[in-house]
């Protein structure tokens, strides 16, 4: 091919190199970029076509690969919402206009619109879990939503069940039927009584005062022995919305009168009890349900001792998020109670290191990655979610400072076979001198 092949291929040579440089010095610039992956350029030969009886000279072709597989190195964070993939996997996000994308970068944090955005302006997406588990089409992104929190900001649950435990004490002495909590006389005596707080529907607090009184002890069938100790007791719970207490006593009489619930109970020699069903259902001041079961009640020689628990909560705010490592985000109220929101999956391809590289850290599928798969974490090939965690870029600082040494020299060397190939045209220019 001659002096003008020389010339060529000097400059393929530079070529090559500078986009070797170029690639170094991307992935230095983004050493610390969270979930960057690591570019490189693969040389292959060109030969060129030609006469056989002399030398052609080709040049280089270069191909830039992506470590796109390969793991960095996960380190800790102190926001919940930094999220990083141990293994396989990646987040799926969008842009401003919903074009979906892949991504590592997990450094996610709330927006004005409390969506959740990594630093490129990428949304986070998920399933939402209003209507319980989602239906998961593993080979579409259908489905998926911004993970935003702000139609839960004030989220509250009326209080639908309730537990009564502990025990109450055989030696209590028995209430006569004149002067039991159930006929809320003015000189009403009982046993004990406890007071709780409940939820309405709205989430205002109710208060109850819950009342236990023994009625009577077991009599045996006459003729026989008296009762011993631990034989079948009957005792009754009233329940008493605080709000219609006496004024000035703070509890009987109530008005109205009638009580939410008087619920019996009996135990039996042993102090277990007998009575079934063990739940009562009880109408609460605004209008919704409570069942209380008071099946781990019993009834021991000791001093009475009850705990009333229920479920429901008050309005509240948001005060932080969780995520569970199978990937469900969990709104914490100020209350300390927990909602779970969304779901968020995982994707991937068959060949994640052909994803098409976009501006921002993310990947987009192509025809040599293959179609994308969706899944969750820690089901099946995907990997785990870590909350207050990043994952760092793949790059080796002083792997990429001794290829760009090796570059500069390279190519340093090309330009030198295109500087001698010049020279040897200069000298056949100037023959005809």
């Amino acid at each position: 091919m001659g002096i003008f092949g020389i010339m060529r291929t000097g400059v393929s040579g530079m070529a090559a190199q500078a986009s070797k440089l170029s690639a170094a010095g991307d992935n230095i610039a983004n050493v610390n970029t969270v979930g960057y992956k690591r570019a490189s350029t693969e040389f292959s030969s060109f030969i060129s076509e030609g006469n056989r009886s002399e030398y052609n000279s080709g040049g280089v072709e270069t191909k830039t690969r992506y470590a796109i597989s390969d793991d960095g190195v996960i380190m800790g964070a102190t926001n919940s919402t930094d999220l990083a993939i141990s293994g396989k996997g990646f987040f799926v996000v969008t842009d401003a206009g919903g074009t979906p994308y892949m991504t590592r970068a997990g450094a996610f944090v709330r927006n004005g619109d409390q969506d959740l955005i990594n630093s490129a302006g990428f949304y986070l997406m998920g399933y939402p879990l209003t209507n319980g588990e989602p239906n998961v089409i593993a080979n579409s992104l259908d489905g998926l939503e911004r993970v935003n929190l702000a139609n839960i900001a004030y989220e509250s649950t009326p209080t639908a069940n309730g537990w009564l435990k502990g025990n109450v004490d055989s030696n209590s002495p028995v209430i006569p039927a004149a002067e039991l909590p159930s006929g809320n006389a003015a000189n009403a005596t009982y046993s004990s009584k406890s007071s709780i707080v409940t939820y309405d529907s709205l989430g205002n607090k109710v208060f109850l005062d819950v009342y236990m009184a023994k009625t009577a002890n077991a009599v045996p069938a006459l003729p026989g022995p008296p009762p011993v100790p631990g034989s079948p007791d009957t005792w009754e719970a009233v329940i008493y919305p605080k709000a219609n207490a006496n004024a000035g006593s703070g509890g009987f009489p109530y008005a109205p009168a009638a009580p939410l619930a008087t619920i019996p109970l009996t135990f039996d020699g042993s102090g277990q009890l007998t009575t079934a069903p063990a739940t009562a259902n009880i109408v609460l001041p605004g209008g919704n349900t409570m069942a209380l079961d008071f099946s781990q009640v019993s009834q021991t020689g000791t001093d009475t001792s009850l705990q009333l628990e229920v479920d429901g909560n008050a309005p509240s705010a948001v005060d932080d998020i969780e995520i569970a490592s199978d990937g469900t985000v969990y709104a914490v109220f100020e209350n300390g109670a927990r909602l779970a929101t969304y779901k968020i999956p995982l994707a991937t391809v068959p060949s994640p290191d052909q994803l098409t590289p976009e501006s921002g850290n993310v990947y987009s599928v192509n025809q040599m990655s293959g179609d994308v798969i969706v899944g969750f974490p820690e089901n099946g090939q995907f990997g785990s979610l870590r909350s207050k965690a990043l994952e760092q870029s793949n790059v080796d600082l002083a792997n990429e400072l001794t290829s760009m040494i090796e570059s500069q020299r390279s190519y340093t060397a090309s330009s030198k076979v295109f500087q001698t190939g010049s020279e040897l045209l200069d000298v056949l220019v100037n023959l005809k001198r």
